[in-house]
């Protein structure tokens, strides 16, 4: 072998003996640090059983509800415009899109019906709502005062040191008049909205709603109320267009009725008295009131079909929901999952005993390295 072919080989040997050197040291390391290792791994353990036990249990429902939606909306309001020289300019269909419906249900409107939902809980003997549970009965669970006092310590600085008013004021959708909400509302209605989701599937056209609660019975009941009150809030936003264009035809329509009646009687007025005169005035002016009598009768006629086209577009327009996934009672928790807690924190602690071990040795070489220099 020549020189070129052992320099060639050489290196590649050099870092193989190398790698098995490397293996072989951390394998050394590790086994001279058992102890330490042993040790945080049990404590993990121990901080995992702990965790697992005071972390507060939920239970999950589902309900999957499919909203029946009618087709294209035929809009007739184009003869009265002619008619009443108005221009309307509405477009021919307002479907209200899916993806306003999660909006619909963390809005605050929606949250506040729901906070003062009556619920059962087992702790309390009568009904009370959520907000009377969490503001007069519940009490802070262990993990989460620990939880409030470490990791959300500059929260509750921040908060201490702001002086927060009473009442928050908030603008509503319910005409001019804001939605006023109290301190413990406000901060109740951040924690609600993080247990209540609605996941729309755009292609197939269903409803997922998902309420998570501490009791079985209380998340049944919960997930029920929200499921009624989307359903309100979807038929009231669906059917708001098609209700003022019902009002506002509802509107001329009696308008034109009164003024057809008012021509009737004029003209029949006037034929009784003009019966026996042949003059051509009289005729003339009995003319005149027969052409206004035939124009209001035909808007009032044509305000009559529109009338009960109107009609049955707010019916047409009111979707039907089709229950697929009724609402029932769990019967086991979704959270918190005991065993994969304990596991996370036994290899959280192996993680953190094998980085001592190596920290340790590290700082040995260097100490080591320091006084050899």
């Amino acid at each position: 072998m020549t020189n070129t072919e052992e320099r060639n080989v050489n290196p590649q040997a050099t870092q193989q003996v190398e790698d098995e050197i490397d293996l072989i040291a951390i394998a050394k390391t590790l086994w001279n640090g058992r102890k330490t290792i042993l040790i945080a791994t049990g404590i993990g353990a121990v901080l995992g059983l702990l965790v697992a036990l005071l972390t507060p249990k939920e239970y999950t429902v589902k309900t999957v509800l499919v909203p029946q939606m009618s087709g294209g909306k035929s809009s007739q309001l184009s003869g009265l415009a002619s008619l009443a020289g108005v221009d309307l300019g509405m477009a021919e269909s307002s479907e209200l899109s899916p993806i306003i419906y999660p909006q619909i249900v963390q809005s605050v409107p929606y949250m506040l019906e729901l906070m003062h939902t009556p619920l059962h809980f087992s702790k309390v003997d009568t009904v009370v709502s959520y907000f009377e549970y969490y503001t007069e009965v519940k009490k802070p669970s262990v993990l989460g005062v620990v939880k409030k006092y470490t990791i959300g310590l500059p929260g509750v600085l921040l908060s201490a040191l702001r002086k927060a008013p009473e009442e928050f004021v908030l603008p509503g959708d319910m005409g001019d008049k804001p939605i006023s909400m109290s301190r413990e509302e406000y901060d109740l209605k951040k924690g609600l909205s993080e247990k209540i989701s609605l996941m729309v599937d755009k292609k197939e056209g269903y409803l997922t709603l998902s309420v998570n609660m501490p009791e079985a019975l209380v998340a049944a009941e919960m997930a029920q109320k929200a499921q009624s009150l989307l359903q309100r809030s979807i038929i009231a936003y669906k059917v708001e267009k098609s209700q003022a264009e019902l009002d506002f035809i509802q509107e001329r329509y009696d308008a034109a009725k009164e003024e057809a009646e008012k021509q009737q009687v004029e003209y029949a007025t006037l034929s009784d008295q003009y019966k026996d005169l042949t003059s051509r005035v009289p005729q003339v002016e009995l003319q005149k009131v027969q052409t206004r009598m035939s124009i209001a009768n035909s808007v009032y006629q044509q305000l009559a079909s529109q009338l009960e086209q109107a009609k049955i577009q707010v019916k047409k327009d009111t979707p039907v929901f089709t229950i697929v996934e009724p609402v029932t009672v769990p019967t086991e928790r979704s959270k918190p999952s005991r065993v994969k807690i304990v596991v996370i924190w036994v290899f959280l602690g192996g993680v953190v005993g094998c980085g001592i071990v190596y920290g340790k040795t590290y700082f040995l070489s260097l100490r080591k390295k320091w006084e050899d220099a």
